[in-house]
């Protein structure tokens, strides 16, 4: 689950879309190859974000990260792959 003390290098691996989403929101330096170390609070309070706005991030990102495993599950119970395939 994602919070505002989600380390950024752990948010970008196991949230991936994480990147794109905050690019849109004004937190581009995640994407544009610029380290960045730190929370995602730390990152969205340099950009002059406040913690209504953060919370709202937090809260959107764990909607999409919902949706995305959803879909995920949902692709995976529609493919039925017999195991002797697999080997």
């Amino acid at each position: 689950m994602i919070n505002k003390e989600i380390e950024i290098e752990d948010l970008v691996n196991d949230y991936p879309f994480s990147v794109k989403y905050l690019a849109e929101q004004g937190i581009r330096c995640i994407a544009c190859g610029e380290p960045i170390w730190g929370t995602l609070e730390e990152a969205a309070k340099e950009k002059g974000f406040d913690d209504e706005k953060i919370a709202f991030f937090v809260d959107e990102m764990n909607e999409l990260s919902k949706k995305q495993t959803n879909n995920n599950q949902d692709i995976g119970a529609k493919i039925d792959i017999p195991k002797a395939d697999l080997l």
